[in-house]
């Protein structure tokens, strides 16, 4: 039994949770314009993001079934321990927890930069300090609020994009911007053709597209704090599909008609070209304004995800057991705190170390969003296994066409580590990522975990 000081509490609403599952799959970089995947597929990248979209998809849908069933904190974390065995299970929450702070290191340091174009005089340092206390206040105090906030970075960054398309379209169709002519979309066949770098073009695209998606699998990690997780979840995850259609997709449908593919990145933001030419002057600091929000938004997320993994990884006694202690408003207030003082020090490091040393770093979370999607996965396929013909019948929240759909995205994964190792630049991942699991399993047997997940299951 969890004493009041070891519970979380239901705080998430259905209309935060929905906006966090939106929020989680709009990144900063499709306001930066997706350039280094356009270059390589051209317009073709829009197939790369459908194809991309549908293997999230299919790993949402997944993950929400064990989530329904048993929504819990550590979400695929806790799935990987119950249904792989223990050692999966503090691998995946480990690998995790440093993913996103990995992650949030970035997008801190993203703050301070996007910061510098109102005060180029002020220390980039200082407003990454400043996000980082923001962010690690708000996640101290409840669950509610960390939603609430999340609802409203979310919602900047879904009105700037509908802006965006409809602004777009009226350029496209009435000329708008254009001194009433309509511009079409021939620039989408008109520079080599919708596929200018062949298909190999977009294979090459999409482990770029996958990284973009990085940050959707949070969903699950809401679970154990939904007020009704049977329904919210359900309606978060079915609607990313859709969401990921009409607003990646979407949007690089504008830009790709109203711009030619291989001039994007030259020029700067296609957002903020797009606003310009309607003659919103303010066009680059809106823009500003909103990616700063949406690396807010990450950060805000990081630290909600490296807080309640170490608090599920504390329950499964993988983790120090004072992580495990929340608040009375039912904040895991210790874990929240390490991760937000571990990011500190990676804030520090990333000023100080060179940056070669950085993209190593990164590259281990790379790996480990292929390595979490994977889990989940592979967690599903045991869950369902273990169930007997009565139990699948009475599943609340089924995933369609098992276990075909998942044989296929674990295939799509497969291919997209097949594609890292093309690459020079993210080759490395698939030394420095398998090299840090070994390493997780050194400390897993040398700090006696092993012995406690033995003791645990023994007893």
């Amino acid at each position: 039994m969890q004493t009041n000081q070891q519970q979380l509490h239901r705080g998430l609403s259905e209309r935060h949770i929905r906006l966090m599952a939106l929020g989680a799959a709009i990144g900063v970089g499709l306001f930066l314009g997706s350039a280094n995947a356009i270059k390589l597929a051209g317009p073709g990248i829009l197939l790369a993001y459908l194809l991309g979209g549908a293997a999230i998809f299919i790993i949402m849908r997944a993950l929400g079934e064990m989530a329904v069933h048993n929504p819990v904190a550590g979400s695929f974390s806790r799935y990987a321990r119950d249904y792989l065995g223990p050692l999966s299970g503090y691998l995946t929450g480990w690998n995790y927890w440093f993913l996103w702070l990995v992650t949030c290191v970035a997008e801190i340091t993203a703050v301070g930069i996007y910061m510098q174009m109102w005060f180029p005089d002020s220390p980039q340092w200082a407003w990454a300090l400043a996000a980082l206390i923001a962010m690690g206040s708000v996640n101290l105090i409840t669950v509610k609020a960390y939603g609430e906030f999340e609802f409203w970075f979310a919602m900047i960054k879904v009105v700037t994009i509908v802006a965006m398309i409809l602004a777009g379209l009226a350029m496209i169709v009435f000329g708008f911007g254009n001194n009433g002519v309509a511009i079409g979309i021939s620039n989408l066949t008109a520079h080599g053709g919708f596929f200018p770098n062949g298909a190999q073009g977009v294979l090459m695209s999409l482990q770029m597209v996958m990284f973009a998606y990085l940050g959707v699998e949070m969903i699950g990690l809401t679970a154990g704090e939904a007020a009704n997780p049977a329904k919210s979840i359900p309606d978060a995850i079915n609607s990313v599909f859709w969401r990921i259609v009409i607003f990646y997709v979407g949007a690089l449908f504008v830009i790709l008609s109203l711009y030619p593919w291989n001039e994007l990145g030259t020029t700067g933001s296609p957002f903020v070209m797009t606003f310009e030419r309607l003659g919103i002057r303010e066009a680059a600091g809106i823009i500003n304004f909103v990616v700063l929000t949406a690396a807010l938004s990450s950060c805000n997320g990081g630290i909600f995800s490296t807080g309640r993994m170490l608090y599920n990884l504390a329950q499964q006694k993988q983790a120090p057991a004072f992580f495990a202690h929340t608040s009375p408003g039912g904040v895991p207030r210790a874990a929240i705190l390490v991760s937000a003082a571990a990011l500190l020090i990676g804030v520090v490091a990333n000023y100080l170390a060179p940056a070669k040393v950085f993209v190593w770093v990164t590259s281990i979370a790379t790996f480990g969003a292929i390595w979490t999607w994977g889990v989940i996965l592979v967690s599903h396929m045991k869950f369902r296994q273990r169930l007997s013909a009565q139990d699948k019948a009475a599943l609340a929240f089924r995933m369609p066409m098992y276990p075909i759909a998942s044989w296929i995205a674990l295939a799509f994964l497969v291919l997209v580590i097949g594609l890292m190792a093309y690459f020079p630049d993210t080759r490395v991942a698939l030394y420095i990522g398998p090299a840090f699991l070994i390493l997780l399993v050194v400390l897993y047997f040398a700090t006696g975990i092993n012995k406690r997940d033995g003791a645990a299951a023994s007893a």
